[in-house]
């Protein structure tokens, strides 16, 4: 998810993007753990859109 597309999105759904890639990047752990994933840069992806989504509602916050 690139910057841009977050900018555009509201706090709410933010919000439930945030918990949605959250629960998708623990279960690609969790099949990562038993077996290993044909692409594992899913994870280091994931977590970037993490961190993303995450420092934009920080953002939103202080404003």
């Amino acid at each position: 998810m690139k910057q841009s597309e977050i900018k555009e999105l509201s706090v709410a759904e933010l919000q439930e993007k945030l918990s949605e890639i959250k629960k998708s990047y623990s279960d690609l752990k969790m099949a990562h753990a038993v077996s290993p994933l044909e692409n594992p840069i899913q994870l280091r992806s994931i977590r970037r859109d993490v961190a993303r989504i995450a420092t934009e509602l920080t953002k939103r916050d202080l404003k």
